[in-house]
């Protein structure tokens, strides 16, 4: 599942981007289909979550497969001359898609995932997700470069369909066995009703921030260095091969995991800092630092909260996600809307947001070291209860 989903998300997030910004150049547009985007994937989230109080998870698959297959085909026969609803158009079943991807994946992590099988499953989540990131996009650089970018929108169907076909093999979960609806008990003080999962809030919020903020400009940076696909794919090879050698070096060194969320968190500042001095190197330089840092952030960061999260009941841990993207998906927004104010890679405002960015990162560690610590007591004082 993660394998075909990775395929079309990746194509997505670089070359429906690209398509994007090709016609203008313009951080606007780009900045506004992921707005539309993200809104439409907190909705979704929502939706899905409630749907699989009724229906399994295969039935959210098939959804998210539709969505992508729509997604194509719309960009592949949709022509409008107001170019803002175009791009809103656009990023609404994708959105849609995300949201329910999203939401079938933490059900699924909630259910079978237990203690320490959430370090493995990210880090072989990460593997399958450099593999895709090496391989698709020289394969779909070229294949655009030979048959256009609507010859690549229709050979994506191929992939939405193998991603259909998957939907009727995977474990169909769901919450329909709960003795209680998901939305019942959904007030802040019910669902975060330890110190553990309190400190998980400040941490997805100050997440969001920096991590819209590199998702977004990544891409900017990247689409800046050079306008030819094939440079551009080159490129993304180059920042997977350096996560795979960061989950080299993370495998091989018995270190702990707050020291490596630290180091990942330093690798991102560093990279934040690097664009204030806009030239192509640089700007590749400060994708690759924050890459690598995203993988040690993103391995130790979820697996600390799916295990905090995983001590709970399945209808639980769904209002506990629900609210966990609520508040990722929040910040990210409410970057996304600072940064339609940017024009450039310079000036004040853009300066403003690497600062915001920067303090988010560095308040990572210390968050998640107080929600870790809450959770390693928590856990004590309940052997000695015993």
């Amino acid at each position: 599942m993660n394998a075909s989903s990775m395929i079309i998300f990746n194509y997505i997030g670089i070359f429906v981007n690209l398509y994007i910004w090709e016609k203008d150049k313009s951080i606007f547009d780009v900045t506004w289909f992921n707005l539309v985007m993200f809104l439409a994937w907190s909705f979704a989230f929502a939706i899905g979550s409630r749907l699989l109080s009724r229906f399994s998870t295969r039935l959210l698959i098939r959804t998210t497969a539709i969505c992508g297959g729509l997604t194509f085909l719309l960009l592949s026969f949709l022509h409008l001359d107001n170019r803002l609803l175009w791009i809103a158009i656009i990023a609404i079943p994708i959105g849609i898609m995300w949201g329910f991807y999203a939401s079938t994946q933490n059900i699924t992590l909630c259910v079978y995932g237990k203690g320490k099988d959430f370090e493995g499953y990210f880090s072989v989540a990460s593997i399958i997700g450099q593999l895709v990131s090496i391989i698709n996009p020289i394969v779909f650089a070229f294949i655009i470069k030979w048959i256009g970018y609507s010859g690549s929108f229709l050979l994506m169907i191929l992939f939405v369909g193998i991603l259909l076909t998957v939907s009727f093999y995977i474990p169909p979960i769901s919450l329909a066995e709960a003795k209680e609806p998901l939305f019942r008990r959904m007030r802040f003080s019910q669902v975060f009703s330890s110190r553990a999962l309190r400190w998980m809030v400040p941490s997805c919020l100050f997440a969001g921030f920096f991590l819209q903020f590199q998702g977004l400009f990544a891409l900017i940076f990247t689409f800046s260095v050079s306008g030819d696909k094939l440079i551009i794919a080159l490129l993304n090879v180059l920042y997977a091969s350096s996560t795979i050698a960061a989950m080299t070096l993370y495998r091989r060194m018995k270190t702990k995991e707050g020291i490596w969320l630290t180091v990942g968190m330093l690798f991102i500042s560093a990279g934040f800092l690097l664009p204030l001095f806009p030239k192509a190197p640089v700007l590749i330089a400060s994708n690759i630092l924050t890459t690598v840092g995203l993988f040690y952030f993103g391995t130790v960061w979820n697996t600390r909260q799916f295990r905090v999260i995983s001590q709970h009941t399945a209808i639980e841990q769904a209002r506990i996600l629900l609210w966990r993207e609520w508040f990722l998906n929040v910040s990210r927004i409410t970057m996304l809307i600072l940064i339609l104010f940017v024009k450039e890679l310079k000036g004040p405002v853009f300066i403003g947001l690497i600062a915001l960015a920067l303090v988010s990162a560095l308040m990572i560690p210390w968050f998640s070291r107080k929600g870790s610590d809450a959770f390693e007591q928590q856990a004590q004082a309940a052997v000695l209860d015993r």
